[in-house]
């Protein structure tokens, strides 16, 4: 059996406690003593402490004569006269002068304490040994080491309770503790939000890393640092202020209360030197009673009463007697047995591996063995799978005499990666860490030199990613920087970039649109008023130099959007907003208090200048018809009319009024652009898109239509010059009177495309059975079929005109096609007598046009019937069809024939766009289509007074002056009779629908008054 020699305790003669709470400058104190003395080792709790001392060591004597030993690194120079090390790493054995240990209550530490424990036990300097740490170590030292002398250190400041804060609430220079990475992230994303940003620690984290972050703090980059009880062991920080987040912590075994002694080495790092300092909690922790928060303040707290110890008499003849041997109790009173630590749990795994079993045949494989499950397990995964890595480095070791430098160059190149968030940068370290551990091993790689390179170099590339991720993340540098020019009294200097971005201290603080200065969100409080102070210097003089240019602006620079925004070259100024008077909306500015004086009335009247010349350039017929003077009477109210419905009138709505007008009336509201349409009365010129976007502009402002159905959808739409446009039921109907289109069921069609589908049904209803030339889609002179140049200038399908036709107020009758054939070949034969009446009564039609049927008209119809085909072709799928499926007998299509609807059908008909009045008023004007007041819109007023002569002669089927008496009488007709029995008839399958031509109406009488009676009267003296 192979036993290690078990020192015996040493005696406490010439060891020296120097215990004290924190900030008592213990550690100062024991590098003073170490560099007294010709050589010396000191053992510290963190690898980060560790390096924090060798600076300060080598500041002192000079960076050959101190080496640095941890379990990951090691610097070695030979002329080293003085070691910082980790209590880890510390030699069993030394002969240097001095040796100090700093933390020594960390031997109570479940986890780590039998290694505290022995190098208190069995560790001395030839000429002095110091012990640092809490004074809750006396008693337990006294009694193990009789003879030892404690020196007490008192605090250089006091500790002060403040209760609890909010954290949006804690002073600056606040330090927040708590026990998760997730509530330690946490934490540090709302104080970037609220407070500009902080730095954060944690044990997972790197020495460099930490380091890095800690500096971030110290140097007044951050005022706040987030961090677990990592802090607690000798970090020295700069802290006012620390602050409690959580109360509870998982140590490895457990969750539990974190103890006084606990709190009080956390809240002990607030306050520097004599500076005094505060602890509290956040309002997540229930406050500290009276008796823990005064505990706390004087430092009293429950004394460590046994020590954790783990025997170093070893028996390595074989597994089962090292762990035998571990399990050996302590003989001395005041220690207690260490539970099973990271080395020990691995052993007890590897002994169930039958491989392991297999190697571990002698003392100095077990030796290897126990030497190789001191592998720090810094990834922190299961048990078990630390305990496979092991296996592997044991097998190596073994088999070959060295880890295999390939699985090593494998595992390494995996963790050379620095991209990825915090946590995979955190996962990164932890695993080349582990590397470096292995290549520091004496005798574990062939090449060690080239492998601590190696992993040194990768673990400080990673270092620097993650520290970098967690600053991007947590601090708003910005913010930072300017705090820390603020702390400074300094002068912040600010300035505006040509793009309106303000920048202080080079720093983005917000953006200047217009006159409006919008700040970044970060700072808060103070710091935010301070930043707006330094950044309206500039501005000041900005909202001067920009009201100038403005004032001196053209039109060009200045326009205004859909959302009834002025904008100066893109950016917001003024917004328009509802007046009485719908033409002239009212200017609000948008600027800060800081556009005052002279400078916001230049701007204020600049603004209203160019709205006024905008909407009197754009809607410059509305605005002539406002003011025309040469129109008087009734043409003056139906021009007041016309404004105010900005541009748009259904005729049916003023069917008195026009046919009061007359000759000269109607001419000079036509020298305005006024056109008298056969269902409208508007003003061709409005319906361009840009005054028409304007229009629902101004209606929107006046009746909050803003925000109501279609107008940010439907209006763009409308107002790309489409000829008609599918409906869409949610949409305010309103939008598409003012945009200059008339609602129609599934569609809506743009009125002036509406008056030129008048222009082609008319003569299809003027057209008389045997008359020469019968126009395309004419059938009997009161009915008519679709056309192709329907469908073109529409944009529309068959099925689509079906709708605008019945919205119109036409019906429709169906007949099969070969009896239409068969009527309409009837009726071309019979048409050559007629020829000659045909051409008198066509050139008597041409001495009348109107000159609204110009040759612009006539291109916009072409150029409308360009943009969409009237007739879907087929496509070769559709013409492939199956043979079996095309012998079927398909049963014939009818062929509508379209009328005008009579009184009953004028109940059922829809309602037009904008018509509140009833279905009864839209089909007035329906029923007055293709006579005179629809004619004399189009084609002018001498023509009206024809058609009324050729009405009344020619028995035409509609009549442009019948009154009520006149319809009620017709539908007592026979004709109107057998009309309805047919239409019966037709709906029982019995045979097709047909009508016959109803007597004349009788004519009501012309007023003599009227230009109609002057014109008939003349013709009668012509014809004499």
């Amino acid at each position: 059996m192979t036993l290690t020699s078990q020192p015996m305790i040493l005696s406490g003669r010439g060891v020296t406690a120097v215990l004290g709470p924190t900030n008592t400058g213990k550690t100062h104190y024991a590098i003073e003593r170490m560099v007294a003395h010709g050589t010396g080792v000191i053992g510290l709790p963190l690898r980060l402490l560790a390096r924090e001392v060798y600076t300060r060591v080598v500041e002192k004597v000079g960076v050959q004569n101190v080496a640095l030993v941890t379990g990951e690194e090691k610097i070695s120079p030979p002329t080293a006269r003085f070691s910082v090390c980790t209590v880890e790493a510390m030699p069993r054995e030394t002969k240097a002068a001095f040796v100090a240990i700093d933390e020594v209550q960390l031997a109570g530490d479940l986890e780590r304490g039998h290694i505290f424990t022995d190098r208190i036990l069995h560790l001395r300097g030839r000429d002095e040994t110091l012990l640092l740490g809490a004074d809750t170590m006396r008693p337990i030292l006294q009694q193990l080491l009789p003879g030892i002398t404690v020196v007490e250190r008192p605090r250089l400041s006091h500790l002060f309770y403040a209760g609890q804060k909010k954290i949006t609430r804690l002073p600056q220079r606040s330090v927040i503790v708590a026990f998760s990475a997730d509530e330690v992230y946490a934490i540090a994303e709302l104080i970037r939000r609220q407070r500009g940003g902080a730095a954060v620690v944690l044990g997972a984290l790197s020495p460099r890393t930490r380091n890095s972050q800690v500096a971030l703090y110290q140097a007044g980059d951050v005022e706040y640092l987030v961090a677990t009880d990592a802090i607690g062991m000798g970090l020295n920080l700069d802290v006012d202020h620390v602050a409690f987040a959580q109360d509870r912590k998982f140590d490895g075994y457990q969750f539990r209360n974190l103890n006084p002694a606990e709190l009080g080495q956390v809240a002990g790092r607030a306050g520097r030197h004599v500076r005094d300092g505060t602890f509290g909690v956040t309002g997540q922790v229930q406050p500290f009673d009276d008796e823990l928060a005064q505990r706390i303040e004087a430092h009293e707290f429950d004394n460590v009463r046994v020590l954790q110890w783990r025997t170093k008499e070893l028996d390595f003849s074989s597994i089962q007697s090292l762990r035998a041997s571990l399990e050996r109790p302590p003989s001395a009173e005041g220690l207690t047995r260490a539970l099973p630590a990271v080395d020990q749990q691995a052993l007890e795994h590897l002994t169930r591996y039958p491989e392991i079993i297999d190697l571990a045949t002698n003392p100095q494989r077990v030796e290897k063995l126990w030497e190789t499950c001191a592998l720090p397990d810094y990834r922190r995964i299961t048990p078990a799978q630390h305990a496979d890595l092991i296996s592997t480095l044991f097998s190596d070791l073994v088999r070959y005499g060295t880890v295999n430098e390939q699985f090593l160059a494998e595992q390494v190149q995996r963790a050379d990666r620095t991209d990825g968030e915090i946590d995979t940068l955190s996962a990164r370290i932890a695993q080349i860490r582990t590397w470096t551990y292995v290549s520091n091993r004496p005798g574990w790689l062939a090449d060690p030199t080239h492998w601590q390179e190696k992993t040194r170099e990768i673990e400080d590339r990673l270092s620097d990613a993650l520290h970098e991720r967690l600053t991007k993340r947590f601090v708003d540098r910005r913010t930072s920087v300017l705090m820390k020019r603020l702390r400074e009294n300094a002068m912040l200097e600010a300035e505006i970039s040509v793009n309106g971005d303000v920048f202080v201290e080079g720093h983005h603080v917000g953006q200047l649109s217009g006159f409006r200065f919008t700040p970044i969100s970060g700072a808060d409080g103070s710091d935010a008023k301070a930043i707006q102070t330094a950044s309206q210097k500039a501005l000041a003089l900005e909202f001067e130099a920009r009201a100038a240019r403005l004032h001196a602006a053209g039109n060009s620079d200045l326009a205004i959007s859909a959302d009834g925004l002025i904008r100066w070259i893109g950016d917001p100024v003024a917004r328009l907003a509802g007046s009485e008077h719908v033409m002239r909306p009212r200017v609000i500015l948008l600027a800060d208090e800081q556009l005052t004086g002279n400078a916001r009335e230049h701007v204020a009247a600049r603004v209203e200048r160019f709205v006024n010349h905008h909407i009197s350039t754009v809607l410059k017929p509305l605005d002539d018809l406002s003011r025309a003077e040469d129109l008087q009477g009734l043409a003056k109210g139906l021009a007041f009319q016309l404004v105010e419905n900005l541009g748009v009138l259904f005729r049916r709505d003023v069917t008195e009024e026009v046919k009061s007008l007359d000759q000269d009336a109607r001419a000079s509201m036509r020298r305005y652009g006024v056109r008298f349409g056969a269902y409208h009365i508007f003003v061709p010129a409005l319906l361009k898109p840009a005054p028409a976007e304007l229009i629902t502009l101004l209606w929107a402002l006046k009746n909050d239509g803003l925000e109501k159905p279609g107008y940010g959808d439907l209006i763009p739409v409308l107002a790309a010059g489409r000829t008609s446009v599918v409906t869409d039921p949610g949409f305010e109907r309103t939008f598409y009177k003012l945009a200059g289109f008339r609602f129609l069921g599934k569609r809506a069609v743009r009125i002036d495309i509406l008056e030129r589908l008048a222009d082609i049904i008319r003569p299809l209803l003027q057209w008389k059975p045997g008359q020469a030339n019968r126009p395309e889609g004419a059938y009997d002179g009161r009915r008519f079929t679709t056309t192709t140049a329907m469908l073109s200038i529409l944009g529309a399908t068959l099925e689509d005109m079906e709708e605008i036709l019945k919205g119109l107020g036409y019906r429709a009758d169906a007949v099969t096609a070969e009896d239409a054939a068969t009527h309409l070949a009837a009726q071309d034969a019979s048409a050559a007598p007629a020829a000659e009446t045909s051409g008198e009564e066509a050139g008597e039609k041409a001495d009348h046009d109107d000159a609204d049927s110009t040759s612009e008209e006539a291109a916009s119809v072409a150029l409308a019937a360009e943009e969409k085909p009237a007739v879907e072709p087929a496509t070769s799928e559709e013409t492939a069809a199956d043979p079996a499926e095309a012998a079927e007998p398909v049963e014939p299509k009818p062929v509508l024939l379209w009328r005008l609807g009579g009184r009953n059908d004028n109940h059922r008909q829809a309602r037009g766009p904008g018509d509140r009045r009833g279905g009864d008023r839209q089909q007035q004007g329906n029923r007055r289509h293709g006579g005179g007041e629809g004619a004399e819109g189009n084609r002018g007023e001498g023509r009206d007074g024809k058609r009324h002569e050729r009405g009344r002669d020619g028995g035409k089927p509609h009549q442009a002056r019948g009154d009520r008496n006149e319809q009620r009488g017709d539908r007592q007709d026979r004709g109107d009779r057998k009309d309805r029995n047919d239409r019966n008839n037709n709906r029982n399958g019995s045979q097709p629908l047909r009508f016959e031509a109803k007597p004349p109406r009788k004519e009501k009488p012309i007023d003599p008054d009227s230009p109609f009676a002057k014109l008939a009267a003349l013709k009668e003296q012509m014809k004499k």
